[in-house]
């Protein structure tokens, strides 16, 4: 059975981050990642998708998700994913990285990516 989340520590986890993720709502996060959740999986041991797994995504340099086959660009691609960069992403996957696979238009209410990166980063991490 899965566990169930414990939105209060979640968002506690959330307030010890930096500006300005600290002042997201986990829960807002949560339910705008249900647009990714049929790419990608955050778990840590969660398999890949159409998109690679998402945990641990944070420090880690693009393109480099094991059993993940990238795209040429994101191949080519040379940074490690941050808020900012994932930010970058989420607003406008074609324009930010031309040519790689991800058919998602983006996130373009900037609320609601600060919310999701924020649960990215204390859901795809221990």
């Amino acid at each position: 059975p899965s566990a169930e989340i414990d939105i209060a520590a979640m968002q506690a986890r959330i307030s010890e981050l930096d500006a300005p993720y600290n002042a997201a709502d986990f829960d807002a996060g949560r339910r705008v990642f249900a647009q990714c959740r049929s790419c990608h999986t955050v778990n840590q041991g969660g398999g890949n998708r159409v998109g690679p797994n998402l945990y641990g995504v944070f420090g880690r340099e693009i393109g480099t998700a094991e059993g993940f086959a990238y795209s040429q660009p994101v191949q080519d691609a040379d940074f490690v994913w941050d808020g900012a960069h994932l930010d970058h992403w989420l607003e406008n996957p074609r324009t930010f990285l031309p040519g790689n696979r991800m058919a998602f238009a983006g996130v373009r209410d900037e609320t609601q990516r600060r919310d999701l990166i924020a649960y990215l980063m204390v859901a795809s991490s221990d």
